[in-house]
């Protein structure tokens, strides 16, 4: 799957735990911040990838909270993970991550940014 990222674009936390699916992704164009979490909302460990650089790509493990935004406008990913798809059971999001479209997720993406540098 390809996604198209702007600066400013939230993507809540989440994993892919129904069935466990391992994920990677690699930058085609701009600039991403990947973060993984521990099951408590702690960062784990993060990146920071870019099309073209010598890190552009990253694995996430089966069962890992994750998110991704874009550091750069007009960024596209290239996303793949075990079919089939199953909108219903795709995403198990993370309790402790706002919701997409709340006061508290415009502060909670201002923060994961500033981590990115």
């Amino acid at each position: 799957m390809l996604n198209a990222l702007q600066p400013g674009s939230y993507v809540r936390p989440h994993r892919h735990l129904n069935p466990p699916k391992a994920e990677s992704t690699v930058l085609l164009r701009g600039k991403i911040g990947f973060v993984t979490f521990l099951a408590d909302g702690s960062i784990d460990r993060h990146w920071v990838l870019a099309a073209g650089a010598a890190c552009f790509g990253v694995d996430c493990h089966p069962g890992v909270f994750h998110t991704v935004f874009a550091l750069e406008p007009d960024t596209v990913v290239f996303e793949v993970k075990p079919g089939p798809y199953d909108a219903a059971s795709d995403k198990d999001f993370a309790p402790w991550a706002p919701e997409e479209g709340t006061a508290e997720a415009e502060a909670y993406l201002e923060r994961l940014v500033r981590l990115a540098g």
